[in-house]
């Protein structure tokens, strides 16, 4: 590799929001325990929902992305970027997701058992939508691979080996913003049929 002027691109260590229970978690409702296989597939939009948060971390400073991922369709259907990986965070996150469909009765929303999922105010929230929420078990990011799978995508595609050229963490939002859109409306994938996750949402209501 040195000789060809090759250099690897290592992944930086992950944002961990799992702080021990501190609130109330709950069973990994897409986990078979008698096989073990996880069902991640999907028939319609809005049936299975996921999140986390992951850290964009350059020399100026740490961005945290807080997004919701349509299983169905695997389109971000809202986000918040902050410079702190608060609660607040989260709520935005949620109530700007609500404020898109009246109902959302009977949708399972995913996520590990970090430490915002396990708040009684977050619960009530899901609650009062009728979502059902469930959990990844401790330490088994397999549970959650749909959305490590975005992560990873994004990264690898605009951040990975990029991080000196962002010159402040406003300059880092906007991409992110960008590629988020980029992601929705234009990024084709095969297990979409070659489509964008907006245009597969789309088609699905055809």
């Amino acid at each position: 590799m040195k000789l060809l002027g090759l250099k690897a691109i290592n992944r930086r260590s992950k944002y961990k929001s799992y702080r021990g229970e501190i609130g109330r978690t709950c069973d990994n409702v897409l986990l078979d325990k008698a096989t073990g296989i996880r069902h991640f597939e999907t028939t319609r939009i809005n049936q299975k929902w996921t999140t986390d948060i992951s850290e964009f971390s350059i020399p100026s400073g740490k961005l945290y992305l807080s997004p919701i991922l349509d299983m169905h369709n695997r389109e971000i259907i809202s986000y918040n970027i902050s410079t702190r990986p608060n609660y607040n965070q989260v709520v935005d996150m949620l109530n700007k997701a609500f404020n898109q469909y009246n109902d959302l009765s009977g949708l399972i929303f995913h996520s590990d058992q970090g430490w915002q999922y396990q708040m009684n105010h977050y619960q009530s929230m899901l609650k009062r939508k009728g979502i059902i929420q469930s959990m990844s078990r401790k330490g088994n990011c397999l549970d959650n691979s749909v959305m490590e799978n975005f992560f990873g995508i994004m990264k690898k595609e605009m951040f990975y080996g990029h991080e000196y050229e962002f010159k402040s963490l406003n300059e880092l939002e906007k991409e992110m913003i960008n590629y988020i859109e980029y992601y929705n409306k234009s990024r084709i994938t095969t297990k979409l049929k070659g489509l964008s996750p907006i245009q597969y949402r789309q088609q699905s209501y055809l």
